[in-house]
């Protein structure tokens, strides 16, 4: 259906229906036309030819006064008076009738019979059709010719007409997906008449340039906001490691410092992965080819301890199979962080579970669950599950953003024992 809807194809199907119905018609009313032509024709000659034959004969009654005509057979008989007349023919009254007879050569034939009744004769005129069907036959052969020609040529016009008049959108539609890939606007107005299309290229040109201006916004103001905040952090994280240096701290002062050092780490790794969406770049570890996904998660892990608080939930991390990915550890900790998060968050107590290997990370919690139709709906940005408080919902979201950038995937499902079960598959290539 999707090639139907294209208004080249439309343009190609209207020409060649309008051609073939054109033909069509043409050809029905000339069949018509000859038909009632013919007939009326073969009628008033048959008729006329038989007032004529009566004429003849009154003008000469003698029995061997003969009257030859091609194609005609005449017969003519006193009133009343039908015992050497074909047995067929005796029944018609005066009129014109279509009849079928053996011919000289044995096969049946088709005729037309005249018969005229007066008081004093009875005439019959047979005339021969065979030759008017075998001309019939060949009139429909021509026609049906005529109609495959027409149609066929129709056909052509119309592809030939579609590519002139779709020209100009298929070349506007050739500089917009170049100017897609290139990814450097340019005005396309000044490619187009002045004409429908180009004022679609006019519309477009506004367009891109509006959405241009947007986009250059949106990257600068990432730009800055990355970099105002990066100031920030830095002197927090500075500040942070020299109060650590401190010998006269306290246990507890040092913990809170080092919550302090985890959350301005998990802040700049949020900076980099939001960086990275907003401009749609896919880049590549900036410490090796590759990323320890093993150590990433060891030390998410850890950052997301304080929101297991007191509760009694007991916390394992399986290595099955050494696992690497060539993305920055920003953004796997990032995507690590909102999945291992939620399960400290919403599990109040029991187990969570984190699995890493053959490709994937799997984090399994024993908390409250989510339903299998919210599954799918919870990477929606600002969608929350029914079973869990309060939030904006843009976490799972953020985690989806990435996966899409990087070829990974995610998902959501109940676990069957109780709670959720969150996958984090990555690219192997």
């Amino acid at each position: 259906m999707r090639y139907r809807r294209r208004l080249r194809s439309r343009i190609i199907i209207s020409f060649a229906l309008f051609g073939l119905g054109l033909t069509a018609l043409f050809a029905a009313a000339t069949i018509y036309l000859r038909a009632r032509l013919e007939d009326q024709l073969i009628n008033n000659t048959l008729q006329r030819e038989l007032k004529n034959f009566v004429d003849f004969k009154r003008d000469n009654p003698d029995p061997n006064a003969l009257w030859g005509m091609s194609l005609y057979d005449a017969v003519i008989v006193r009133a009343g008076r039908s015992a050497t007349l074909p047995l067929t023919w005796q029944k018609f009254d005066s009129g014109v009738y279509d009849i079928e007879e053996i011919g000289r050569e044995g096969k049946n034939r088709p005729y037309r019979l005249a018969v005229y009744k007066d008081a004093d004769y009875w005439a019959y005129l047979r005339f021969d059709l065979s030759t008017q069907k075998l001309n019939e036959r060949q009139l429909l052969t021509a026609l049906g010719a005529a109609v495959f020609l027409f149609a066929i040529f129709s056909l052509v016009i119309g592809f030939w007409l579609s590519a002139r008049v779709m020209s100009p959108v298929i070349a506007l539609a050739r500089r917009v997906r170049a100017m897609s890939r290139s990814g450097q606007p340019e005005l396309l107005k000044k490619h187009f008449a002045d004409d429908e299309v180009g004022e679609l290229a006019s519309v477009l040109d506004d367009y891109s340039t509006r959405l241009t201006e947007i986009v250059q916004r949106d990257r600068e103001f990432n730009a800055d906001v990355s970099h105002e905040l990066r100031t920030p952090l830095s002197v927090i994280a500075s500040t942070t490691e020299l109060l650590q240096g401190s010998p006269d701290l306290s246990d507890k002062l040092r913990e809170r410092l080092k919550r302090i050092e985890r959350a301005v780490r998990q802040s700049s790794e949020l900076i980099d992965a939001l960086l990275l969406l907003s401009r749609r770049e896919r880049q590549a570890p900036t410490d090796g080819d590759s990323t320890d996904v093993a150590r990433i998660v060891e030390q998410v892990v850890d950052a997301q301890r304080p929101h297991l608080a007191n509760k009694p939930v007991e916390v394992r991390v399986e290595i099955d199979q050494p696992l690497a990915t060539a993305a920055p550890s920003s953004v796997v900790a990032v995507a690590l962080s909102n999945l291992i998060g939620n399960a400290f968050k919403y599990t109040p107590a029991g187990e969570v579970i984190v699995t890493v290997g053959y490709g994937r990370v799997t984090v399994e919690d024993s908390g409250p669950g989510i339903n299998a139709e919210d599954a799918e709906k919870l990477f929606e940005r600002g969608v929350r599950g029914t079973t869990v408080g309060k939030g904006g919902g843009l976490g799972l979201a953020i985690v989806r953003r990435l996966c899409d950038l990087y070829g990974w995937k995610v998902s959501l499902a109940p676990r069957p024992q109780g709670g959720a079960t969150a996958t984090l598959e990555f690219d192997r290539s």
